[in-house]
């Protein structure tokens, strides 16, 4: 069947709702922006302007009215899915509002959505391909466990991916879109429905959120999308025993690629893996290309360009799992090469990175060399920054050009404006006990 004669009923609604509320969000932020807005200064703040990270309510919105519309099978599958995404959201949408909710406290809150999901469906992750495992899985109190687990860190996954406009949306539509051209090729229409249903709903926060930035997702919209990615991968697996669970975690690839490799480096580097940092791909990609090579475009706009990057990384592991769902052997392999993408991209934006630092440093100031202490320098610290690399007997003005390039940061002016935001190469210096 192909996806054009597929009865989408719930789409168009679902849709206009979710824009509609984004639009309403965003023209009302002076009644709700006092506790909405999200401030620019932070380790990995980039939008100038700020802007209210409430949108997951747009989208929660436009779930619950596309519910009303769509066919009794449809139902029956989204609606216990999302009464439990209520504990990952409001815990989420509580940290937007009050940024007082830890990151323990989200990430239990997003494994007790998937024990509800679990208590609700009675569906459970009990094949996974590798034979050990999948005997432990046999056991129910372990399967329940082991489930809840990978959806919690799929939805944490998706949170520390949302960092620019579209990126975090943009990547959740293409791993839905994924898992829906997966089921219809299996059979499993109402499983097909439901994904594209839900990137609809996405999608009408996209054209809000992507390319200017006007609403951001936020905690409560990165951990409602990320759940519904998770938990639809399990249903996929769960319900078509001829999927591997190798091709769900494929079309999921890029936010777990980055949250694995963030918790290796920050574990190297002897910091918490739950303490932010602007050392993420992403990150990266700003600072040594888009604010490189597109500094003429306005900040929303350099912003966005960093989305397709990572979109293009998501993209290639998505399709090998909708073209060999069923193959584990070339699923495994396609993993393997699309995690060392991964790695090659970030080692080439990191050198990158280190170019574009050395051209910008001022001519007879060297770059310091890396210390063996998390050293974090931004924009607001130019001076301090001055002080730290001005080598003995330096003219003061060297300072002063350095201090003058912190302060048209805001025009684009300054090609040191986004990399001191916080220097990388002290990612992989590990800290002396």
């Amino acid at each position: 069947m192909s996806i054009l004669n597929l009865p989408l009923a719930g789409l168009e609604i679902g849709f206009a709702t979710s824009l509609i509320c984004s639009l309403l969000l965003v023209f009302t932020t002076r009644w709700h922006g006092r506790y909405s807005l999200d401030a620019t200064r932070g380790v990995q703040k980039f939008h100038i302007t700020p802007t209210p990270r409430i949108g997951g309510a747009a989208i929660m919105t436009g779930l619950w009215l596309a519910l009303c519309f769509m066919p009794a099978p449809q139902q029956e599958l989204l609606l216990p899915v999302l009464l439990a995404a209520l504990p990952a959201f409001v815990f989420g949408l509580a940290e937007d509002l009050t940024r007082n909710v830890s990151v323990r406290a989200r990430l239990l809150a997003t494994m007790a959505s998937g024990a509800v999901c679990w208590f609700l469906t009675g569906v459970t992750l009990d094949h996974t391909g590798l034979a050990p495992l999948d005997a432990v899985l046999a056991w129910l109190p372990f399967s329940v466990l082991f489930t809840a687990f990978a959806v919690g860190g799929v939805a944490n996954a998706v949170n520390i991916i949302d960092g620019f406009n579209g990126l975090a949306s943009g990547t959740v539509i293409i791993g839905l879109g994924a898992l829906g051209l997966i089921a219809m090729n299996v059979g499993d229409v109402h499983l097909a429905q439901l994904c594209f249903v839900i990137c609809a709903v996405t999608a009408g926060f996209f054209l809000v959120n992507f390319p200017y930035g006007k609403l951001f997702l936020g905690d409560g919209g990165a951990y409602l999308l990320g759940f519904l990615l998770a938990w639809l991968s399990v249903m996929l697996v769960y319900r078509n025993p001829s999927v591997s669970a190798w091709a769900p975690l494929l079309a999921c690839a890029y936010p777990v690629f980055e949250t694995v490799f963030t918790i290796a480096r920050r574990l190297w580097c002897r910091r918490h893996p739950g303490q932010p940092d602007s050392w993420h791909l992403h990150s990266l990609v700003k600072t040594a290309i888009t604010a490189r090579y597109l500094r003429r475009l306005p900040a929303p706009l350099r912003n966005a360009c960093v989305s397709p990057v990572s979109w293009s990384i998501a993209l290639v592991p998505a399709l090998l799992a909708v073209n060999h769902p069923s193959a584990p052997d070339v699923l495994v392999q396609g993993a393997v090469a699309s995690f060392l993408l991964y790695l090659v991209m970030y080692g080439l934006v990191a050198a990158a990175w280190h170019a574009r630092r050395r051209q910008a440093l001022p001519s007879g100031v060297q770059a310091p060399a890396a210390p063996t202490a998390m050293v974090v320098p931004t924009v607001a610290a130019a001076p301090v920054l001055a002080k730290q690399i001005t080598p003995p007997g330096m003219a003061a003005p060297a300072m002063v050009t350095i201090r003058s390039a912190s302060q048209n940061a805001a025009n684009g002016v300054s090609p040191l404006a986004d990399i001191q935001r916080e220097a990388p190469v002290t990612a992989f210096v590990r800290r002396r006990m």
